[in-house]
């Protein structure tokens, strides 16, 4: 049957298989986590190890959407890249019309708008990522947003994506708690991805979203707080 080929194509059971594969996809991609503090949101991201032969800097698996708004992933790079730039360019398109920065809540919604669409529509594949959207709503509240390939988008204080993301979710279940200041947030952070990064703080990620700046962490600083994570039991 086609079902199992076609996007616009149920399945007998309720099913879209392309979006299911799709969800694989994601549950097959690196680590990420997200994790929203009292006045700042920390993204966290395990990185592929680079080849000697490879410009490190040009491994991305956090987009800067707009000042201070921030994107992540697990999934399919390619497909990242392709959601981000049009996220971005949607940003830009609200300044121009409405003279102010785009809200969380707004960009969240546009992203998994744009991923619904290909779910409906034949000629092209659903976008095989989950995102991790983190900024400032309307009243300068921090806030963290996952969008699914189906098209779902749901708020959370804290959660991760990718292949560990079961094993990080029980440990921020444990251990996050309302009001976290920056630095608890970071080392939060810092400690579920070390749970599960097996090569260390070379692969590790983070940024720093704050009411009016995105903040990447050096190699250096993020070393730094692996070693004080290790400390941590």
């Amino acid at each position: 049957m086609s079902y199992d080929t076609a996007l616009t194509v149920f399945s007998p059971d309720g099913q879209l298989f392309q979006v299911e594969y799709a969800m694989e996809a994601v549950k097959r991609g690196l680590c990420c986590v997200g994790v929203r503090g009292k006045d700042v949101i920390i993204l966290g991201v395990e990185k592929k190890a680079a080849s000697k032969l490879q410009d490190v800097k040009t491994i991305k698996k956090v987009y800067q959407l707009d000042h201070n708004l921030c994107m992540t992933f697990s999934g399919l790079n390619a497909d990242a890249r392709i959601l981000a730039n049009q996220t971005r360019l949607q940003c830009q398109q609200y300044k121009i019309y409405y003279e102010d920065d785009p809200s969380v809540d707004y960009i969240a919604k546009f992203t998994s708008q744009q991923q619904q669409k290909f779910t409906q529509r034949g000629g092209a594949r659903p976008y095989g990522i989950s995102t991790l959207i983190a900024g400032f709503d309307n009243h300068n509240k921090p806030k963290l947003f996952q969008t699914d390939p189906s098209g779902a988008c749901s708020e959370w204080k804290a959660t991760s994506l990718g292949k560990s993301a079961k094993q990080v979710k029980d440990f921020l279940e444990k251990h996050w708690r309302e009001g976290l200041h920056e630095k608890d947030a970071l080392l939060l952070t810092t400690k579920a991805l070390m749970d599960v990064v097996e090569s260390g703080n070379k692969n590790i990620e983070l940024c720093v979203i704050r009411k009016n700046t995105c903040w990447f962490l050096s190699e250096a600083e993020v070393e730094e707080l692996t070693k004080i994570t290790a400390q941590i039991q």
